[in-house]
């Protein structure tokens, strides 16, 4: 799956938006995004596997962080410019 196909969905952007802001365990995602947790973990795993964001266990609790920088640039005429640029987060 390409990087538009896994930011093509407004549930993952929604993900990505709240781990921009902090690491998150699944319960917490689950309730910030307004969805079960079956479809959380599937689009979870799904943001896992593109190396978007990385997971850890602390004792029964699976943390979430992101791990990448996602920039988007879309320009109109005469540039016409679309770019996305995922890159590793500075630390």
């Amino acid at each position: 799956m390409d990087a538009l196909e896994i930011l093509g969905s407004k549930s993952r952007l929604k993900i990505l938006h709240f781990l921009s802001k902090k690491e998150m365990y699944v319960s917490e995602i689950m309730d910030a995004v307004g969805m079960d947790g079956r479809n959380c973990k599937h689009h979870l795993d799904r943001l896992e596997r593109a190396g978007l964001i990385s997971s850890r266990m602390e004792g029964r609790r699976k943390y979430y962080s992101l791990n990448k920088e996602v920039k988007l640039h879309i320009s109109p005429s005469p540039n016409r410019r679309y770019e996305l640029q995922i890159t590793d987060k500075d630390y």
